[in-house]
């Protein structure tokens, strides 16, 4: 922090909030407190942007002339030191003597961003015959894509879009197999019966009602 006293004793009720944001999302977030009238930096916390107390602020005159007394700007984006991407807020303080900045690191929640879609992701083709077998991953896949393409849930499904997931899933022969209905009401959240009765309800509306009959 700067030596001058005059300069420390406003800006202190202001330091502990700062301090304690700065702690709470160490070390991508650095909180700046700058005299407007002197344009110089009076404290900052995690320098993330090379700056110390005693340097010219260099505020934008231009934010400046938008904001009254109590007034919030931001976030808005800035360029930190090595290109880093920076999402700001700035808070008139003091009456408007001074402006308290908080300066997030954006580059975090990229380098998130991408390890979870890399994680999310299938990097190699499923190996040929690990679940050709198994019926239950190709049911789960099967509905889940069905829902997801219409935004819905399944355990969450109308009685009518339950329907239309019970007649799509009966012509591509899902019913053929063994224990399928049981394993469609555990996804669905229903019970097995609800699943029968569904089945058999979308049947009988079919147009082809008898070559579906025995099928279940």
């Amino acid at each position: 922090m700067t030596d001058d006293p005059a300069l420390l004793a406003w800006a202190e009720p202001y330091a502990a909030a700062a301090e304690a944001v700065v702690r709470l999302f160490y070390p991508h977030v650095e909180a700046v407190i700058h005299d407007v009238s002197q344009d110089v930096v009076v404290r900052i916390w995690n320098p993330i942007s090379g700056r110390r107390p005693g340097d010219p602020s260099l505020l934008d005159a231009s934010l400046l002339g938008e904001l009254a007394d109590d007034d919030v700007a931001g976030p808005y984006r800035q360029s930190g030191l090595r290109g880093a991407d920076i999402s700001s807020v700035s808070a008139v303080i003091a009456g408007g003597r001074g402006l308290l900045c908080l300066n997030f690191d954006r580059s975090v929640i990229g380098q998130a961003a991408e390890s979870l879609r890399t994680f999310a992701l299938g990097v190699e083709p499923r190996p040929a015959g690990l679940f050709e077998r198994d019926w239950r991953e190709d049911l789960n896949a099967v509905a889940h894509d069905w829902c997801q393409e219409r935004g819905l849930r399944p355990g969450h499904l109308s009685r009518d879009d339950r329907s239309r997931l019970v007649a799509f899933l009966d012509g591509r022969g899902a019913f053929g197999v063994r224990r399928a209905a049981s394993h469609l009401a555990d996804i669905l959240g229903v019970s097995r019966a609800t699943v029968y009765a569904t089945l058999r309800s979308t049947r009988l509306g079919s147009h082809d009602l008898g070559s579906h009959d025995s099928a279940a």
